[in-house]
């Protein structure tokens, strides 16, 4: 005893040095070229609608940072218009003919430059709070990224994982078929009972029945990648991938450390607290006053002593506006904005502790799973051996037909719980990766 269990502890250890032994490599067409992760998720990229719009939010950030730009530019404009007056100022002298003092059809065109001289910082306000937005957008759009990759993952680990379940399920139909032949023949020889057969036949039909689950959930995860990464249906899904199980322990507190520095909703929610800072700066300015000049030279008729002749005209000046009262909405403006930067500093502290958590949760997850690994590798190779141990006494009379059926299944429920196990510790290293911000492919 003491030696099969030396005997079984070692197969475990070696499973988490090494790799878990399944092969997992879809059936398809030898022809089509296996894809493998990375090669997924750039699929995925590619096809996807909602990155390529998050895509798009950070082109319109840059689009707006150079709107903002514009303040610091003259805005020129040209107009041209036609005004018809009557009746006009007139005045006639000794009984002459009356003199106009401006024409009846007025005509005008003129080019005008109008520029900011001073704000007092408002424009590099606009602007900065311009340039927080495309972080934002770009963040944002990392998120996207990664999500759209975790999610793949899931969809390609989880089309491995139910192929190998339905392989063990075959498996299982496979010797419970094996088990029913021999019990017919037993039956017909009289040396089995009608709820032997029954047993043995109620047993296939409940495998086959959690078969037919299993390929409804397969079914349904193709479906969902062919969707995301543009594979045509006619098209084997041919994928390529392992159940990786490595002995080494990750650091917590490192990992813990690189989450906050690297995890993107971390530096989203400081982008936010940033930007709410810049609109309180901005709104502390608003009562300051504006400097801003205008120059327009322009041709135009009404001047004496031809008041139809278009000439030529000047015009410059400099105009200071400054608010002196708003109807209380300065001051409502910068109550808000400083509500909002105390609540984007909250949201940013919620932030943090819940990626601390989301590290410490993925590391317990991953440590459980990797237990798992080596109890259920010992739980398989004791059911194999209890597998072979009542086909043995079955057949030649030592156990019943329950003891076989009972065994039969105690061995595909630990196969099925091994890789489980695999995937489970396989999901949650790309889990841990994504809560400690690590870049997927």
């Amino acid at each position: 005893m003491k030696k099969k269990l030396k005997r079984y502890t070692g197969i475990a250890t070696a499973a988490l040095m090494l790799v878990f032994p399944i092969r997992l490599e879809a059936a398809g067409d030898s022809a089509t070229t296996p894809l493998t992760l990375e090669e997924t998720i750039r699929l995925v990229r590619e096809h996807n609608p909602a990155l390529k719009a998050a895509a798009e939010e950070v082109n319109a950030a840059e689009a707006r940072i150079r709107q903002q730009k514009s303040a610091y530019f003259p805005q020129i404009t040209a107009s041209a218009g036609y005004r018809y007056i009557d009746p006009v100022s007139e005045m006639s002298f000794g009984g002459g003919d009356p003199i106009q003092f401006m024409p009846n059809d007025n005509y005008e065109a003129k080019v005008t430059a109008k520029a900011t001289l001073l704000d007092f910082g408002k424009r590099g306000n606009q602007v900065d709070i311009a340039r927080s937005g495309k972080n934002a957008a770009g963040h944002s759009f990392e998120i996207a990224r990664r999500d759209i990759s975790y999610r793949t993952v899931e969809l390609f680990y989880g089309i491995l994982f139910l192929r190998e379940s339905i392989r063990v399920e075959e498996k299982e139909i496979t010797a419970l078929r094996k088990a029913f032949d021999y019990t017919s023949k037993r039956y017909q020889a009289g040396t089995a009972t009608r709820f032997d057969v029954l047993s043995t036949d109620v047993r296939i039909q409940a495998a086959r029945s959690k078969k037919l689950g299993l390929e409804h959930q397969l079914r349904r995860h193709e479906l969902t990648l062919r969707r995301l990464t543009g594979v045509a249906a006619n098209t084997p899904l041919n994928l390529k991938g392992s159940f990786s199980v490595h002995s080494a322990r990750p650091d917590a507190p490192s990992l813990v450390e690189s989450a906050v520095r690297q995890r993107p909703e971390l530096k989203l929610a400081g982008e936010y607290e940033q930007s709410a800072r810049l609109r309180r700066s901005l709104t502390m300015k608003e009562g300051l006053p504006i400097v801003s000049a205008s120059a327009s030279w322009g041709v135009t008729n009404g001047y004496q002593p031809d008041i139809d002749e278009i000439r030529e005209n000047v015009a410059a000046g400099i105009h200071v506006e400054l608010p002196i009262f708003t109807g209380f909405r300065t001051s409502a403006e910068r109550q808000e904005a400083a509500a909002l930067l105390r609540a984007a500093s909250q949201q940013r502290l919620d932030t943090e502790e819940q990626v601390k958590t989301d590290v410490e949760e993925t590391l317990h997850a991953l440590e459980t799973a990797r237990e798992k690994i080596l109890t259920t590798e010992s739980q398989v190779q004791q059911a194999k051996l209890a597998a072979e141990h009542a086909r043995a006494r079955y057949e030649n009379g030592m156990a019943t037909t329950l003891d076989l059926l009972d065994t039969e299944a105690s061995l595909a429920q630990a196969e099925l719980a091994r890789l489980q196990a695999a995937y489970d510790y396989v999901l949650n290293n790309y889990t841990l990766k994504r809560a400690t911000g690590e870049v997927f492919w």
